[in-house]
């Protein structure tokens, strides 16, 4: 599927789904009946209507197996994103049992890695052109900061231990939601979902060619039911992509002083 699609918003992604789906459904339902009315209705009609359930079990099988994927990446993308700012918000707790200078750099560190990540990564995330190619900055020099600190109490050796575990924890949650970001429903799942929803519609056009307007009642319904399908699973396909996409709120949240503010995430360039 195409990144506009992607990135409308979930009523006009709507409007396309349903409306292709009812074009293509009406496209059908035309051909089968004229078909019919040139003499190929008695072929139709030996056509066993017990082969709407098997059709029918087999698409929603598709569409579970799919979703399935869809729902999975979706919450391991929220838990790197959680996990992150946790892991963030350990490091400002605990930098609180060194000097206030130490603690300011912490903070400062952070909070410009935060922020980075909200209005520079996010929007390459949403584009599925995020890099692991370089380490963050800012949390690079917070790690070498980490190492050059000189403990005066146990309570501090510890911290710093901790600090350091963190910063690693922040660095392994970014990389899995990179990762995670590349992911996507691919072209054959879509295909055999499609497919097997155009055999289903054509096979219930076969069956009640003989009454046209149960044929158009139950394609219709049908019609809904793919709709429904298709959108519900394109609107969750890329986790950062979309109007319902994971933001970056539980790492505005981790540093206070930015989530009070109104943090904008712009759409890279293409």
């Amino acid at each position: 599927m195409s990144d506009w699609l992607h990135e409308l918003p979930v009523a006009w992604m709507a409007v396309i789904v349903f409306g292709g789906t009812f074009l293509v459904t009406g496209a059908i339902y035309a051909t089968v009946m004229r078909l019919a009315m040139d003499g190929r209705g008695r072929s139709f009609k030996a056509v066993s209507p017990g082969l709407l359930p098997p059709l029918g079990i087999i698409f929603g099988l598709f569409v579970a197996f799919t979703a399935a994927q869809v729902w999975n990446d979706n919450e391991r993308a929220q838990s790197a994103v959680n996990r992150e700012a946790s892991a963030l918000r350990s490091i400002l707790v605990m930098s609180a049992i060194f000097s206030g200078d130490i603690q300011a750099r912490f903070r400062a560190l952070i909070r410009d890695h935060i922020e980075d990540t909200a209005t520079k990564e996010w929007p390459m995330l949403a584009q599925r052109n995020a890099s692991l190619r370089f380490t963050p900055p800012n949390l690079a020099q917070a790690l070498q900061l980490t190492f050059t600190l000189t403990p005066e109490t146990e309570g501090q050796k510890t911290a710093q231990r901790d600090i350091a575990t963190a910063i690693e924890n922040a660095l392994d949650a970014r990389r899995q939601r990179i990762l995670i970001s590349q992911s996507q429903v691919n072209l054959v799942k879509w295909s055999c979902l499609l497919l097997e929803a155009v055999a289903a519609l054509i096979a219930i056009a076969m069956v009640h060619s003989d009454n046209g307007v149960a044929a158009a009642i139950t394609m219709t319904l049908f019609a809904i039911g793919v709709a429904a399908s298709v959108l519900l699973i394109l609107s969750h396909d890329r986790p950062f992509t979309g109007e319902v996409a994971v933001g970056p709120t539980p790492l505005l949240e981790a540093m206070p002083d930015l989530s009070s503010k109104n943090i904008e995430v712009r759409p890279s360039k293409p």
